[in-house]
């Protein structure tokens, strides 16, 4: 039998410790001998599961790991659900996936147990495969090729209904092996594992490039902050990778800690050997805040679940302050004008189209769909982005984050990054709303720091130093909190309604 690449490697890591956690240490060799017997309670009495969608919901850890791996190993897809996701979310996932088998918790069995009897999908208990007979793992396993279809995530769906994003066992690989080279993995490394893996950040970017190399993951079942904070003043972690929002409230800790506590913190930050931001724009702001605060520079990279990750600023070299960075390895990045020109000189926008082995297959059921996203073998990614001195710098998502007013194209990935120095602002949000003048007025939704008060005149005032007038907001939102999906994105449409 031959094993997929990333299962076959993690045979050269038997003894290696693979899971860390305060309840108990898993090495590889666990990973593999569970990994088999999930896959044997998934076959039954077939041989091969023949790309059955079969949905995940487990926390993050050793029994994810070893339940995706062991739907892998039975020939299936792979369909992670959102832990926190609404019965309507997970009926919707299952259904538009075709999920034949549902592999849960018992925790989380009691919660989604009724809805999959309700739609005949049946439930396999995660924990259960533990205490099965050593003679299931002992179960002929199919040949999986690197061609077959490995897993469905959904996307966010902030703008309509989810889509399902295929991707095979070659496009996950190349996904890896792209980040593996660029970010100089190695088998001595550890990692906190705190992200949603229903997302690509967390499946590909910090588990599956761990478990490629090695490597040492300590999972948490959500992001518990003094948790993390004790790990790092003890050294555990070589490498650290969150979204922006995660890093925001790590400077207001540590800015709230005493100074003895801070110092022992930011060293354990300081002697990481690399720290990582994505999914979400990283203010220019933040970015200079952290490395004011711990001397570490975070790298910024680009991705989507359709493609990987394509962009990212250098191990080695210059990590510039609101700039995602050059093309990864083995990936062909252009971007093309509204004109259809492909832009071939510097500071001209365009919108970035991807090509390589790393992007995905197709959206499930959405043929239609899948040919529209592409431009003759190139993935458009509907964001708009300029290069400028070699490097990318987004501009935004062509409908949300790309404002048209009074002529201009602005940026509101830009303005938010002005007005987030404000003093008194601690997030915002930045829209275009319908205005009979402008065509699109800049409006602004915000969260304002403990105690403070704000007024668009003052705003505006505050922003002729920071903007040109035509990128000052016209409007103002003040609000207690912004509306964000599962990731931590800010869901902008929602915003609409209150201007």
């Amino acid at each position: 039998m031959t094993e997929l690449p990333l299962i076959d490697r993690a045979r050269a890591h038997g003894s290696a410790i693979a899971f860390a956690s305060k309840a108990a240490t898993h090495t590889y060799q666990d990973l593999l001998d569970r990994s088999a017997s999930c896959a044997a309670a998934l076959l039954d009495d077939r041989a091969d599961m023949e790309e059955a969608r079969i949905a995940l919901l487990v926390p993050a850890g050793f029994e994810y790991a070893a339940a995706q791996w062991g739907i892998w190993r039975a020939g299936g897809i792979t369909v992670p659900l959102c832990l926190s996701a609404t019965e309507g979310e997970w009926e919707y996932a299952l259904t538009d996936s075709g999920a034949a088998i549902a592999v849960v918790t018992a925790a989380l069995a009691e919660k989604i147990g009724p809805l999959c009897r309700r739609l005949g999908v049946r439930v396999l208990v995660s924990d259960s495969v533990a205490t099965a007979p050593a003679s299931a793992s002992a179960k002929p396993l199919p040949n999986v090729t690197p061609e077959r279809r490995a897993m469905i995530l959904y996307t966010s769906g902030t703008t309509s209904k989810p889509k399902g994003v295929v991707t095979t066992h070659a496009n996950i690989q190349a996904q890896i092996e792209s980040l593996v080279t660029a970010w100089e993995w190695r088998a001595l490394d550890r990692i906190p594992l705190f992200l949603p893996l229903h997302h690509i950040h967390g499946i590909i970017n910090v588990m599956s490039c761990a478990l490629w190399t090695g490597a040492r993951i300590e999972a948490f079942e959500r992001f518990d902050l003094p948790a993390i904070f004790d790990r790092v003043r003890a050294d555990a972690y070589t490498l650290f990778m969150a979204v922006p929002t995660i890093y925001v409230k790590l400077i207001q800790a540590l800015e709230a800690a005493s100074p003895e506590d801070r110092a022992a913190i930011v060293g354990g930050f300081a002697r990481m050997r690399l720290m990582v931001s994505g999914s979400a724009a990283l203010p220019a702001s933040v970015h200079e805040q952290w490395t004011a605060l711990t001397g570490q520079k975070l790298l910024e990279r680009y991705g989507m679940t359709e493609i990987g990750m394509a962009i990212s600023n250098p191990y080695h070299g210059e990590r510039r302050p609101g700039a995602v960075g050059q093309a990864l390895p083995g990936v062909d990045v252009r971007l093309k004008a509204e004109t259809g020109a492909i832009v071939t000189g510097e500071d001209d926008p365009g919108e970035i189209q991807v090509r390589g082995p790393g992007v995905f297959h197709a959206y499930w059921n959405r043929p239609d769909v899948s040919a529209e996203s592409f431009d003759d073998g190139w993935f458009r990614t509907g964001d708009m982005a300029v290069l400028e001195r070699g490097y990318y710098r987004i501009m935004g998502r062509l409908s949300v984050d790309i404002i048209k007013s009074g002529g201009y194209k602005l940026s509101a990935l830009e303005i938010e990054a002005a007005l987030l120095e404000h003093p008194h602002i601690r997030e915002c949000a930045v829209i275009g709303v319908p205005d009979a003048t402008w065509g699109e007025a800049v409006a602004a939704a915000v969260v304002l720091a403990d105690g403070a008060a704000l007024e668009l005149p003052a705003l505006r005032e505050w922003c002729r130093e920071k903007l040109s007038y035509y990128k000052i907001p016209q409007r103002l939102l003040v609000v207690k909190e912004l509306p964000r999906n599962a990731m931590g994105k800010v869901t902008k449409p929602a915003l609409r309604a209150g201007f």
